[in-house]
């Protein structure tokens, strides 16, 4: 395998490792809480790597507004929904529901920037959409009634497990499209040769700046958990991997790698995640998981490749 493979495939599985660790605070960190501490981390992380790269040279007055409004939608928004769809939807299905990110930057291109859209990347979107209707939508049948050992009624099955909420859905949804509306923005400032650890170091900052300030709010401030020191370290990894290390790793894919096969292979949170929910839960994902998820990354190479 190429090292842009393996670099981009890496990055997937930060990515997925992020979302299982923030996953693991559900319960015990409140959403907003989370986000300040996340975001403050990837915040230092980027800024720091940016001073020793040298970044901030690379960085004009309209680069840095482009990237400015890239880390309200992108990050800001984005991130808020992203935390609380892994809280309502749990970490497997927000991967998933990530996948529309793709579907979503493609129309934003054609509607902005004119771009023009094949009939390969229409068939992945329909292949996208297709898989997390399966992943999400399909309900899980009732087992038939036990036979019992001696006379008597038929022993009633378990009851399916639920289905995914509807907010954690609607969460996904915002996320993916915060993304794709960041994406959008960043595009230009990328173009001209921004460094990436300072695009990324203004997009955090910029987040940070807005999670701190919402703290003069009393409605925030009564949301705020104990501060545990497990907790926050928790919250630290979380960003080390799906910020600092998931992006470098995705950075530095595409400085050898094709593009639309390295946003292919990053893609692969999805079907990554997977063995990990399997072997924190103990129990395998349905088969239904598997194949959305599967279906969800072939859409995503049409719409990347096409």
């Amino acid at each position: 395998m190429l090292i842009s493979e393996a670099l981009a495939l890496g990055s997937a599985t930060c990515i997925a490792l992020s979302s299982m660790f923030i996953n693991e605070l559900n319960g015990r960190v409140p959403l907003m809480q989370l986000a300040r501490w996340q975001l403050t981390a990837a915040f230092l992380m980027t800024a720091t790597a940016a001073t020793v790269a040298g970044g901030w040279a690379t960085l004009g007055g309209w680069q840095f507004m482009a990237l400015t409004a890239s880390g309200v939608f992108g990050i800001a928004i984005a991130s808020t929904t992203y935390f609380a769809a892994i809280y309502t939807a749990g970490p497997r299905v927000t991967a998933l529901l990530f996948s529309l990110t793709s579907p979503f930057a493609l129309a934003m291109g054609y509607v902005a920037l004119g771009e023009t859209i094949s009939l390969l990347q229409a068939t992945g979107v329909v292949l996208i959409l297709t898989g997390i209707l399966i992943a999400i939508a399909a309900r899980r049948r009732r087992p038939p009634p036990m036979i019992p050992l001696a006379d008597g009624e038929p022993i009633e099955a378990p009851a399916p497990q639920e289905r995914t909420s509807l907010t954690g859905i609607v969460l996904g949804v915002v996320t993916a499209f915060g993304q794709a509306l960041g994406s959008l923005f960043a595009r230009p400032a990328m173009a001209a040769g921004v460094e990436p650890f300072a695009a990324m170091a203004v997009r955090a900052g910029i987040a940070v700046i807005f999670f701190w300030a919402l703290l003069s709010l009393p409605a925030i401030r009564r949301q705020s958990g104990a501060l545990r020191k497990k907790d926050v370290s928790l919250a630290v990894v979380s960003a080390f991997f799906g910020t600092a290390l998931g992006m470098s790793l995705l950075l530095a894919a595409l400085k050898t790698g094709s593009v639309g096969i390295v946003s292919t292979l990053s893609s692969m949170t999805p079907i990554v995640i997977l063995p990990m929910v399997w072997l924190r839960s103990g129990k395998m994902p349905h088969a239904y998981a598997w194949a959305g998820a599967a279906m969800a990354i072939a859409g995503t190479a049409l719409v990347s490749l096409g």
